[in-house]
Parts: C-alpha cells; structure tokens; sequence
C-alpha cells in the first residue's frame, strides 16, 4: 500500500447558512470548534442539509489519492450504527481500503456540521462522536508496516487516547506525513505539534495562519528561516498566495489559479495534500507536486463538498 491515513471519521453535513447564523451561535468563521451531541443536534434542527458524505481531513486526502488511481487505505474509529455503515461504504465505494473493523459503541459515530457562509468559507463544529476513542488496539502494527508511509491530521490530538494510536502509528512507520489542521488545534496543542515537526514527522502540511501560529512568527520569513532549518518537506497553503515548499535549503513556489467560480472551500487544504503527496509516491518533482496539489485544491472549491 502507497499511503495509509489515519484520521477522523466524521460523517460530513454540509449546510448553507448566513452570517448572522455565525453570529448568533458565536462561531468564528473558517474555524472548527468541538462541540457536544446537544449542541450539535441544537444547530442542526433549524438547518437544512444540503449534502451528507464520509469525511474527515485525511480521509478526504485519502479518496483524492484514490481518486488518481493510488493504493491506499484509512483507519478511523465508526460504531456498527446507520452512520457508521454509511461511512464505511462510502470509502469502500471510493476503492479505499477501510481496515477498521466495526463494532457497538456506546457512543455513536462522529459527525461535522459544515456550515458555508455565502463568501464560500467553511465553518465546522464538530462531534467527535467514537472517532475521537481511537487508541493503540485500533491500529494494527501489520498495517502501518505494509504502508509505505502514513499521513496523520492533528485534529487526532483534541483527546486523550488518539495520542497513544499517533505514537504507535510513528514508531512503525517508513515515513510519515501530517496536516497541522487547523489553527485553534495548533493552538491548543503547540507545545506536542511543535515537538512533532522538528523530531517525528517527514512531511507537514499546513496553512499560512497554522505556521505562524506555531511559531510565534511575526511574518513569513521567519517561517521561511526556521523551515530551512528543519531540512524536512515543509508545505504551505497561502490561499491566493499559492502555495510554497521549503525542502532543506530548496524553497518552490507556485501561484493560485485566477478566476475560479469557487462556490466552497471545504477539503482546499485536504484535496491539496493529496494531489502533492500523489506527486511524492510518483517521483514527481517537487514543483510538479505543488502543481498537482494546486490543480486538486482548484477543483474542490468549485463544487459543494470535499469530493471531486
């Protein structure tokens, strides 16, 4: 197997709503915030659904490679309830190999309000549900190995045994590859992050506002600096910015693509990961990677949802 994601499995429901909504609910745009099984049903009861599908940040990486015709597989935690067995075949269909095997929780599966303000950013509030119980006894040793790298999100840390499951994964893998996930998660667990890029991981993906955040860094050149000085695969999205890789002392840059009708932004970072970590298994270089990364995230924004 080429890659195998470990990550959330959050069933996706996706719903327009308007500013005011935001307000009203004190939600910060282009944020995910974690919410209880109460709060979520509150703000979905005046909500209409717009779409439903199996998602999660890697997950959504993980069909995007599929997608490009790449072996890969994802573990995330599901209970045997109606949800759960939506997402299993919904990635079974995507031809992604789900090495999770179900069972009766006593919690249900987890579910993401994705909630699309008419500028098409994303706002997500999130019930882990069972997919943030997911410790070591979940991820079979065999597996990690069988892969020739992992990719892990950091919205896995927002509980305690994730961790445990993040360790085992990294003690047993060949490579190993992370999205930083979102700002506030950066800033709820920055000191363990920060210890995970300059010691553990090969690969980091993030966002402008998730870089400097974990750094302290007052503008991007200093998050330029301490890249090179890592010597790891740095990659950054700066959304109209483009995008850029920092690899040692080698920095590549490319543009955003102009004029898109972009309807939502939901999976742009997810669909980016994929699209440049397709170009890595397939010894593409490195600007051709940003350039498939690019194209990916292009895509995704001009549709609803996280699947092309």
């Amino acid at each position: 197997m080429k890659i195998l994601g470990i990550g959330n499995a959050i069933v996706d429901v996706l719903c327009n709503v308007t500013d005011e909504f935001l307000i009203r609910h004190s939600l910060t745009k282009s944020t995910m915030k974690l919410v209880d099984e109460t709060e979520f049903k509150n703000l979905l009861s005046s909500l209409k659904i717009e779409q439903t599908v199996s998602g999660g940040s890697v997950a959504n990486s993980i069909v995007g490679l599929s997608q490009l015709g790449n072996e890969v597989g994802f573990i995330g935690k599901i209970s045997a309830d109606e949800l759960g067995q939506k997402y299993e075949d919904g990635m079974k269909k995507e031809k992604v190999k789900f090495l999770y095997k179900k069972k009766i929780e006593k919690i249900p599966t987890g579910s993401c309000l994705i909630l699309i303000t008419p500028d098409s950013e994303r706002t997500m509030c999130t019930y882990l549900g069972t997919a943030g119980k997911i410790d070591d006894n979940d991820i079979k040793e065999e597996e990690i190995k069988n892969a020739d790298m992992i990719f892990l999100e950091g919205y896995l840390w927002d509980e305690g045994s994730p961790k445990k499951a993040f360790d085992k994964a990294i003690t047993h893998s060949k490579k190993v590859a992370m999205s930083l996930s979102d700002q506030f998660c950066v800033e709820r667990h920055k000191p363990h992050f920060l210890d995970l890029v300059k010691n553990h991981l090969d690969i980091i993906f993030a966002n402008e506002q998730e870089i400097l955040s974990l750094i302290d860094a007052k503008n991007f050149n200093e998050v330029i600096s301490f890249s090179k000085e890592l010597k790891k695969d740095i990659i950054i999205t700066r959304g109209s910015k483009g995008a850029i890789s920092i690899n040692d002392k080698q920095v590549e840059e490319i543009e955003a693509k102009p004029n898109l009708k972009i309807k939502d932004l939901t999976g742009a970072g997810d669909l980016f990961a994929a699209g440049y970590l397709h170009g890595i298994i397939n010894n593409l270089k490195t600007k051709e990677c940003l350039i498939k990364g690019t194209e990916l995230s292009s895509k995704i924004i001009q549709i609803v949802g996280a699947r092309i």
